[in-house]
C-alpha cells in the first residue's frame, strides 16, 4: 500500500525549484515500490502536495522523458516499464482473456458491427470480391484505458448471428463458438511496428509520432478462412512473449523495405 503524501516534502523556501524538488521525491517513492498498484493523478498530486498543476506538469514531463511514467494526453500517468498485456507467439490468444489474466477488467467501444463489402478483406478470406462481409470495429479497453483497435471481416453465412450480439463486454471466440458451433483450429499472424494515423492516434491517445504493434490475423476453422482481424496496439502495455529450445522455436519473417 502506497505510505501518505507528505506535503512537508517540499521545501517552499528553498531556491531549489518545487518541480525539481518534486521530481527528487516522486522519484524517491518510485525506487522505494509505492507506486506498484497505481500511480497519482496530476490532480491528486497538486492537491495533496498543495502546488499548482502546472508545477506538477513539468515534473510529469520530466518523468516522462526519461521513462519512469507513460501517459498520453487526458490519461492518468503509470509507470513505466509495466506491460499489462502479453500475447505468446505460436498460440490461438483471446485479447479478452489475456486482459481478463493481466487482473484487469476488458471492455469493447464498438464503433461498428454490419454487413459491408471489402475488397481486400475478402480476398484474405478467400471470398468473391463483391462477398458481403460481417465487419466489426472495436475499441479495446483495459481498465477503461484505451488499448487497443481492432477491426475484423467474417463471411457472412459464418458470422451472421453476430450481428445482433452485445460485444462490449465479452469474447468473440466464445460468441462465435456458443452461437455458431465454429471454434478457430488455427491460422496465420504477422506482428509489425507501425506509425498509426492521426485518428488511431487519438483513439488510443498516443502522442505524435508514437509507434505502435500491427497486428494482422487470419484465423481458420481447419481449412477455411473464417476470420480476417487487422489489430493497432499501443506499445507500452503490450507485450510479445516467445518459448524455444533445441527442438522447437519461433521464425523471423524479415521482409525488404519494398514490402515485396
Amino acid at each position: 500500500m502506497a505510505a501518505t503524501i507528505d506535503p512537508g516534502a517540499l521545501d517552499r523556501s528553498s531556491p531549489t525549484p518545487l518541480w525539481a524538488q518534486l521530481l527528487v521525491e516522486l522519484r524517491r517513492r518510485v525506487d522505494a515500490g509505492e507506486f506498484a498498484q497505481a500511480f497519482p493523478s496530476e490532480m491528486g498530486l497538486a492537491e495533496a502536495y498543495g502546488i499548482s498543476r502546472n508545477t506538477v506538469r513539468e515534473t510529469l514531463r520530466r518523468l516522462r522523458s526519461d521513462g519512469t511514467v507513460v501517459a498520453g494526453r487526458g490519461r492518468r500517468p503509470r509507470l513505466g516499464g509495466q506491460v499489462a498485456i502479453e500475447q505468446p507467439l505460436g498460440a490461438l490468444y483471446s485479447l479478452h482473456d489475456a486482459i481478463v489474466a493481466a487482473g484487469l477488467k476488458p471492455r469493447s467501444v464498438i464503433r461498428a458491427q454490419e454487413v459491408r463489402q471489402d475488397g481486400e478483406a475478402a480476398s484474405r478470406l478467400g471470398e468473391a470480391s463483391d462477398a458481403p462481409l460481417v465487419f466489426l470495429e472495436r475499441l479495446r479497453l483495459a481498465d477503461d484505458e484505451p488499448l487497443a483497435l481492432e477491426r475484423a471481416w467474417f463471411p457472412l453465412d459464418v458470422a451472421e448471428p453476430l450481428l445482433d450480439v452485445d460485444l462490449s463486454n465479452v469474447g468473440l471466440y466464445e460468441e462465435l463458438a456458443s452461437r455458431t458451433g465454429l471454434r478457430l483450429t488455427g491460422g496465420q499472424e504477422q506482428l509489425r511496428a507501425v506509425v498509426p494515423s492521426r485518428v488511431e492516434r487519438a483513439l488510443l491517445g498516443l502522442p505524435a509520432g508514437a509507434a505502435a504493434f500491427a497486428i494482422d490475423r487470419l484465423g481458420l476453422v481447419l481449412e477455411r478462412a473464417v476470420e480476417w482481424r487487422h489489430t493497432i496496439v499501443g506499445g507500452d502495455r503490450f507485450s510479445v512473449s516467445a518459448r524455444f529450445g533445441a527442438g522447437v522455436g519461433y521464425r523471423l519473417d524479415i521482409r525488404p523495405l519494398d514490402g515485396s
